[in-house]
């Protein structure tokens, strides 16, 4: 297929989130322009004009006396106080996961699968996504919304659909692993694109539509209200901007999705190594 027309049919659609555009303002400084100088008279070298009669005699005018200015005392040194060191930072602990997400978080961490991105692991059976540093360090979990249709795959073509023609079984969120990067979406929105050939993103809660209760769907304590979106993963806005888009927005990061319904050692293989390599590790 042409690539022009895909971009073309992609971009329209958005990250299957329907974002209302944004726009920036410019602002411009006026220019100023500096005051003019003139000169009426021409002061001799003394600073001060000569009269007729010193003119015709020859007489330099008197110089000027020069005000002198007193000293400013001199003010008492002060001691500049120390800031103390900080404390070293305390450690987020774990929360409980599923066996499936811990498996995953293992293994990732045992074979450094993510090289030298951040990552994130969702857990979509529990609606909750955990992040990480390049180098394994957990910075913090949170819910998140997922699409309103549950399986592991996205439909052929979803990607290139106007919203109103996506049925409620293909706005599925797929598992497996995606490496994510910032870009554009609809409206010029800033979003993590994890399958961008899908249209699938990662971003803030959307409130457009005040009837989905986006926000209360994330603050409730069970994830069996969590499944409401075209097939995006939506985070709540304060863990979005402080944590998750500043560790991710320079080099990305990798993204990975645990399966609804297929086997996980089906949609990670490599998982089933663990065992050996935390052998390896012991070793």
């Amino acid at each position: 297929m042409n690539k022009a027309v895909v971009m073309t049919s992609l971009f329209p659609v958005g990250c299957r989130m329907g974002m209302a555009a944004t726009f920036l303002l410019a602002l411009t400084a006026l220019p100023v322009s500096p005051a003019p100088l003139s000169a009426k008279v021409l002061v001799q070298a003394s600073g001060k004009a000569a009269t007729p009669s010193q003119q015709r005699s020859g007489k330099a005018a008197p110089a000027a006396r020069t005000a002198t200015k007193p000293k400013a005392k001199s003010k008492p040194k002060t001691k500049t106080a120390v800031a103390p060191k900080p404390a070293d930072a305390v450690p987020v602990p774990d929360p409980e996961r599923s066996e499936a997400a811990r498996r995953v978080i293992a293994w990732v961490a045992s074979e450094h699968d993510n090289g030298a991105l951040p990552y994130i692991v969702i857990d979509k059976q529990a609606a909750s996504l955990s992040l990480f540093t390049a180098d394994g360090q957990f910075i913090g979990e949170t819910p998140v919304l997922l699409g309103i249709g549950v399986g592991d795959d996205s439909s052929p073509g979803v990607g290139a659909k106007n919203l109103s023609d996506i049925g409620p079984a293909e706005r599925t969120t797929p598992a497996g692993r995606f490496v994510a990067k910032f870009g554009r979406a609809f409206g010029q929105q800033r979003v993590l694109w994890v399958d961008y050939a899908n249209s699938v993103a990662l971003h803030a809660v959307i409130t457009t539509h005040k009837q989905e209760h986006r926000v209360a769907r994330l603050l409730s304590p069970t994830p069996d209200d969590n499944r409401i979106s075209f097939g995006c993963i939506n985070v709540g806005t304060r863990f979005y901007t402080k944590q998750l888009r500043p560790l991710l927005l320079k080099k990305g990061g990798v993204v990975y999705i645990l399966p609804d319904s297929k086997p996980l050692d089906t949609v990670f293989p490599r998982v089933r190594l663990l065992p050996y390599l935390n052998g390896a590790a012991a070793g």
